[in-house]
């Protein structure tokens, strides 16, 4: 109960996102049984996007599963952030439990189990499962109104998603110093997409922040040792 009622107003702002997604599926000739499949199988709105963006007919399968995997990459380092609290559950729960990891559910969880000091399997399940069922559910009802209602992207609908992203980003902020790897993330992925936009931008923002962190936790590890 705890982990659902902290994820009703992320999973409310997950409406207006599914919405558009959905409705693009739709408008490129996804049904509204394969548009249920395809969120609730992948559940990762990012890499969704960008292969409704890549859809053809007949798709281009090779170019989008490959784009697929780079921009879901960022999850070996969301998996890698959480497996200290993990490690000592067992994997026939923790496993099938990560299926339902997205990024609004991996922070929250995060979130939680810095603040107690242990993960919560329960209250990640309360936070994960509505955030899945609803995803699927409104890209369905957006597949079967996205032909009616065209590009639903003019009404603004796709803002949720950075909105969400900037509260998540704010309820994990500890200081200007922690946050310079988002930072470097940022500047990176936002040249990149600048210069060549497209879905490799996702993947070396993650690589960037990630070399800023061990970079800079190097010395002080050095420091400590000495």
């Amino acid at each position: 109960m705890r982990g659902l009622v902290a994820s009703l107003p992320v999973t409310a702002g997950f409406v207006p996102f599914a919405l558009v997604l959905g409705a693009q599926a739709g408008q490129k000739g996804l049904s509204a049984l394969e548009t249920p499949l395809m969120t609730g199988l992948n559940f990762a709105g990012g890499s969704e996007f960008a292969a409704i963006g890549l859809w053809t007919s007949p798709p281009h399968l090779a170019l989008i599963t490959a784009v697929t995997l780079m921009v879901n990459s960022r999850h070996l380092l969301m998996g890698a952030a959480l497996a200290p609290f993990l490690k000592a559950l067992p994997k026939r729960r923790v496993l099938p439990a990560l299926f339902l990891m997205c990024d609004e559910s991996w922070a929250m969880a995060l979130a939680d189990a810095r603040a107690r000091g242990t993960f919560s399997l329960a209250h990640y399940m309360g936070v994960a499962l509505p955030m899945w069922l609803a995803w699927i559910a409104f890209t369905t009802l957006g597949a079967l109104v996205g032909p009616v209602l065209g590009n639903v992207e003019t009404l603004g609908f796709d803002m949720a998603f950075p909105a969400i992203f900037l509260v998540l980003l704010r309820g994990m902020w500890t200081g200007l110093r922690a946050a310079r790897p988002w930072l470097v993330s940022l500047a990176v992925a936002a040249t990149g997409h600048l210069l060549a936009p497209g879905a490799w931008t996702v993947a070396a923002g993650a690589i960037a922040g990630l070399a800023t962190a061990w970079l800079w936790a190097a010395p002080r590890k050095t420091g400590a040792a000495a």
